[in-house]
């Protein structure tokens, strides 16, 4: 097994857990759900502890999180303290750092600029666009610009953000800013479906990455990934160094200690699945997510919203038809779908400026199944017909007693049952 990299192969997962196991100094019956065999062994290590993974070395500079909102907090730091040590060295102000982002940034985004007095510059959404504008972003810069975030899947329609044209616009205009790239969700996932997608430190811009490993990384929630194009990158007074652990080594997280399970687990994920069981895991997602979205379309009733065929995220975001005129709306929908059958289909309004867009999503995690996919569809069908059912009781024609037959009534719903 490569060391310092993700092997390109799977690997049965009996000896993957053997191998940690050993690399821990554990002993241990192996069990049918290694992972969290795993994580209960590991539960007293405390990740910070270097030498409790003796003969581990890394080139890359990076660190784990709790998760992506750890993450952001610390490459946005990063991204602050560089901008104003360069401000200094020039004898210039840097009380005023700005940061430019979509506006629909995940929250942790607002977070780290309010809890770092930086200005928020916002990128706003239109009724046609949901991701950033790169000519926009690039027209917001400034002096006091730190730097651009770019989304690789947002949380409202799974889409990625046009990090290469960002890019391409900065060069052009010789803007030095750097590009943090938020890949919370899709860093898991564009590297096994769209590998010819640049959105990486292939772009000189871009100067940090962060992923969550409880999203698509296939572990549980609790823990994050951040890493730095360079040391360059990571100002070194954001680094600390202690020796108190037995050995001299650097801190850079904020919080100080917490639990190596995460940590195992993911490593776990990433040896038994290799880059072939993460390309083969992430298309299964990519092909459901079409499966699903194809019979969406075909019921006539809606317009999706993500993208098909690994083009964003293994997601659905889809909407009602705006042309039909329904008498409901997607939160009717989201309920009745709760009450009938138990499904947790959130309904939400997009970001700032197209608000009054409305609409559902369908995340696709690897226990989604055809036939949960079928079930799902079914209840919607059903849904539909009773919001519609519900809507027609409400006209003046049933209210004085005029109503229609059942056949006929099912008939003017059009709706397929």
């Amino acid at each position: 097994m490569p060391r310092n990299e993700m092997p390109e192969e799977e690997m049965p997962r009996g000896v993957a857990y053997r191998m940690i196991q050993d690399d821990l100094a554990i002993d241990g019956t192996p069990a049918l759900n290694y992972a969290e065999k795993l994580m209960v062994n590991v539960l007293s290590k405390n990740v910070v502890n270097h030498e409790s993974y003796p003969g581990r070395s890394f080139d890359a500079v990076g660190t784990s999180t709790a998760g992506s909102s750890e993450a952001i907090l610390l490459a946005t730091l990063a991204m602050k303290k560089r901008w104003a040590n360069k401000r200094r060295a020039a004898g210039k102000d840097c009380s005023k750092p700005n940061l430019v982002m979509s506006s629909a940034v995940q929250v942790c985004w607002k977070k780290a600029a309010r809890y770092f007095d930086i200005e928020e510059k916002y990128v706003y959404c239109a009724k046609d666009r949901y991701t950033i504008d790169p000519s926009e972003a690039t027209e917001l810069v400034d002096e006091n610009t730190i730097g651009i975030c770019s989304i690789m899947g947002t949380t409202y329609t799974g889409e990625y953000g046009d990090t290469k044209a960002i890019n391409d616009l900065l060069v052009e205009r010789d803007l030095d800013i750097p590009i943090h790239v938020d890949a919370a969700s899709g860093g898991f996932v564009a590297p096994f479906v769209n590998p010819d997608l640049i959105w990486d430190f292939r772009l000189e811009k871009v100067v940090s990455i962060n992923v969550s490993g409880h999203k698509y990384g296939l572990v549980y929630a609790g823990i994050g990934w951040v890493i730095w194009r360079g040391a360059e990158y990571l100002p070194k007074e954001l680094t600390f160094n202690m020796n108190y652990l037995g050995a001299e080594q650097a801190t850079f997280t904020l919080n100080f200690s917490r639990g190596a399970s995460h940590v195992i687990s993911q490593h776990y994920k990433l040896v038994t699945l290799g880059k072939k069981g993460y390309r083969r895991v992430m298309l299964d997602l990519i092909r459901m997510a079409d499966y699903l979205g194809s019979n969406l379309e075909e019921m006539g009733c809606f317009v999706l919203l993500s993208k098909k065929h690994g083009r964003g995220l293994p997601l659905v975001a889809f909407r009602l038809d705006p042309a039909k005129g329904y008498a409901f709306d997607e939160f009717a929908i989201a309920h009745e779908l709760r009450r009938q059958g138990g499904w947790v289909v959130p309904a939400y309004t997009m970001a700032p400026h197209s608000e009054e867009v409305k609409i559902l999503r369908v995340v696709v995690r690897q226990d989604f199944s055809h036939s949960r996919c079928d079930a799902l569809v079914a209840d919607l069908r059903m849904a539909l017909h009773r919001l519609r059912m519900m809507s027609v009781a409400r006209t003046p024609q049933l209210q004085t007693g005029n109503q229609l037959e059942p056949v006929e009534l099912v008939e003017s719903l059009n709706v397929e049952i």
